[in-house]
């Protein structure tokens, strides 16, 4: 399917390039400069930050009493300037005005919103200043320019750079699970931007601030213009992702939000009049009559409708004014549940090393890696974490994107314009092959027992190699193969995975278009699985080449961007490995209700455990689940512990669970549930279906150990 989709990515583009031949000679040298330029200058670019400390800063008195020293960095492949160009490479992500996040005070205090203290409460990673960061943003923070303004954004490296402290020395861990709070920062972002709208002082330091900088803002009117933009933007995202689970540190439910984010851009005002004139409250009450509607939607006039117009609409939808509905923050989310799925399905971030060498990717494996899959999966990340998304329905004719996407035959067609950076994107992959694990620093988390061991690797192969491969994590030739578990194999939550499937949405302008699946073709109805809709959207934004470059530039970085994502990538399509239902032409996602495993080199500093971070450290792993009938004498997997914690307990493994107020995991109602993979309690059969006896607490010592090792 990728060759195919390939090839038609090409000759697309070529018979586009042939409807003026006098002007081939002209373009051809254009497109080889261009790329030319495009490659050497990315590979001399990359090189140019060398701060031998990465940017690193230590943190005094920090968030739950926590104090290390500059940490160090364990060899994991990378040098100090291929840890600071992963760290500041911008993907297209925005998330307000540069400008703003400069000088944006945090709520009730005078203290800017980026200051260090504030950024590891919700545990960013604090930086000093360096070449590529000469603001000093925490890790993963970046300027991003687009349309000719700064915007702050997100890099892969927020979500992606864990660290480790243990006894006052901290340990930089490079694409490991991040431990942040976003919605706790993203909450009291939206508290800092309304209250410096409504606070005269905060909004005056606001203002002079801004126009002291010098750069997009030149009056008072286009700040306050903005802010109020921003501030409503930043509502928007909040509210629409409501979820009742609380995430708190360390997990995200990263897939809701981007099936949210795709729902935004793809309604039609239609589809929005629909939901609101048939959304009830669970007694059964229409929430807003007719006239309500039309008055809520007066004036919205589009094929699809962008962030201004649910702006808007919801601004409306809580309007106390005549005429409007009024509606509470619970009537509201009635509301958002007419149009958009709760993301009620929060995991952890995953690690990075191997992914650019896996068959499989995401906790489902819902992302094949072959091909322009990659491209393709990070194109739909960076549309969750707050690309610009300047979508808009026109009559133009033929486009590479609307004959991807299937709308060929519509008479108005979706343009994907957008800040997402594809150029980045398939640098960012290709960086992440050299990306290796990192290895049990015995100088600083004490020696490894190798007779344990020893004893340890035994057991290992008996109850776990056959799920999780052991590998050469600096092997260049390794290939990592996903083994998929049905749900009713693994026993574990099953909100993220079916959630994956299950999850539907009103499909806009792709209603009535075909998309090719692994047991054939759909055609995409007009309320469909949101996974239809975003594979249509990732077709269509990788088929639109960057708004922001000169056209030859444009067009010959793209080729540039899909020839070397595509023919720079070894790993080929192959069928999926494990115990799992397959796809059928009725179900075409059942593959999809299942985990992955993978090989467990570097899992020492993952914790929390599980794909939805319920279990605390690898010994807690290691034992059953408590459940109705247990006896109250016998050894499980706690119900209750914290998290938010970088302090490092190397004898369970995993960090510090309790004693401080961090976010408080109660273990109970889908999506926080840690039943299931208790291979080691003898709970679990193996994928032959053997049903191992229970380890012994020795057992499970030695295991850890050997784990240690990986």
């Amino acid at each position: 399917m990728a060759l195919q989709l390939v090839t038609r990515l090409f000759k697309a583009a070529g018979d586009l390039i042939s409807r003026n031949r006098q002007a081939i000679k002209f373009i051809c040298l254009g497109f080889a400069l261009s790329i030319t330029i495009t490659f050497i200058s990315g590979k001399v670019y990359q090189s140019w930050d060398d701060d031998p400390q990465r940017g690193a800063v230590g943190i005094e008195n920090g968030e739950f009493n926590e104090s290390y020293s500059t940490p160090i960095y364990l060899d994991q492949g990378w040098s100090a300037s291929d840890s600071l160009w992963y760290y500041n490479t911008t993907q297209g992500s925005a998330l307000l005005p540069y400008d703003f996040f400069l000088t944006l005070e945090q709520k009730d205090s005078e203290t800017p919103v980026r200051d260090n203290m504030n950024m590891d409460k919700y545990r960013y990673l604090p930086q000093k200043p360096t070449f590529f960061n000469p603001d000093g943003l925490a890790v993963g923070f970046v300027k991003e320019t687009y349309q000719g303004k700064d915007y702050m954004g997100y890099t892969c490296a927020a979500c992606h750079t864990a660290q480790v402290n243990y006894k006052g020395a901290g340990i930089r861990i490079d694409g490991g699970p991040a431990m942040v709070d976003m919605v706790g920062f993203l909450t009291s972002l939206e508290g800092s931007m309304k209250q410096t709208l409504s606070d005269n002082d905060k909004r005056d330091r606001f203002i002079k601030n801004v126009l002291a900088l010098k750069n997009d803002y030149k009056n008072e009117e286009q700040i306050i213009a903005d802010l109020e933009k921003w501030t409503e933007t930043t509502q928007l995202y909040n509210t629409i992702n409501h979820s009742k689970v609380k995430y708190g540190h360390a997990r995200l439910d990263a897939f809701g939000r981007i099936y949210n984010r795709v729902l935004q851009y793809v309604l039609s005002k239609n589809n929005v009049e629909d939901a609101l004139v048939s959304v009830t409250s669970p007694s059964g009450r229409h929430i807003l009559n007719q006239a309500e509607v039309d008055k809520v939607l007066e004036g919205v006039n589009k094929t699809i409708l962008g962030n201004d117009d649910f702006s808007l609409i919801l601004e409306r939808l809580m309007s106390k004014e005549p005429g409007y509905p009024g509606l509470s923050i619970k009537e509201t989310l009635y509301v958002r549940n007419a149009l958009f799925n709760e993301p009620d399905a929060p995991v952890s971030y995953p690690f990075l090393w191997d992914i650019a060498q896996s068959d499989y990717v995401q906790w489902n494996g819902l992302a094949g890696n072959s091909g322009l899959g990659p491209l393709g999966r990070n194109t739909g990340e960076v549309i969750g974490v707050f690309g610009i998304l300047d979508w808009t329905a026109s009559d133009q004719g033929f486009s590479l994107s609307s004959w991807l996407t299937g709308q060929d035959h519509k008479r108005k067609h979706i343009d994907f314009k957008s800040s997402i950076d594809l150029v980045n994107l398939q640098r960012l992959e290709v960086h992440l092959k050299s990306l290796q694990s990192p290895v049990w620093p015995e100088e600083v988390l004490g020696e490894i027992d190798q007779k344990k061991a020893a004893r340890g690797q035994r057991i290992y192969a008996q109850y776990c190699q056959s799920c999780h491969e052991v590998i050469d994590r600096s092997n260049l030739d390794r290939r990592v193969v996903a083994q998929m578990s049905g749900l009713e194999h693994i026993g574990t939550d099953p909100a993220m995975a079916e959630n994956s499937v299950q999850y539907k949405g009103k499909s806009g302008n792709f209603e009535h278009t075909y998309q090719d699946v692994d047991v054939g073709t759909v055609l995409i109805t007009e309320t469909a699985p949101v996974v239809q809709t975003l594979t249509s959207a990732t077709k269509g934004v990788v088929a639109t080449p960057d708004a922001d470059k000169w056209w030859i530039r444009r067009i010959a970085d793209w080729f540039y961007t899909v020839g070397l994502s595509f023919f720079n990538n070894d790993i080929k399509a192959s069928v999926k490995n494990g115990n799992y239902d397959p796809d059928t032409t009725a179900n075409p996602y059942n593959s999809l209700l299942a985990y992955k495993a993978r090989p467990l080199n570097g899992i020492w500093a993952t914790a929390p455990y599980l794909h939805n971070g319920s279990v605390p450290t690898l010994y807690d792993l290691l034992l059953p689940a408590k459940r109705d009938g247990d006896p109250e004498e016998g050894v499980y997997r706690p119900d209750t512990f914290m998290v938010g914690s970088r302090e490092f307990d190397p004898v369970r493994v995993g960090f510090r669970s309790e004693g401080y107020d961090g976010t408080r995991f109660i273990t109970q109602g889908r999506g926080n549930l840690n039943t299931g993979h208790e291979y080691a309690a003898g709970k679990t059969a193996q994928m032959d279906g053997t049903v191992l006896p229970a380890l012994n607490d020795q057992e499970r010592w030695d295991l850890i150990e050997y784990i240690k090792t990986l």
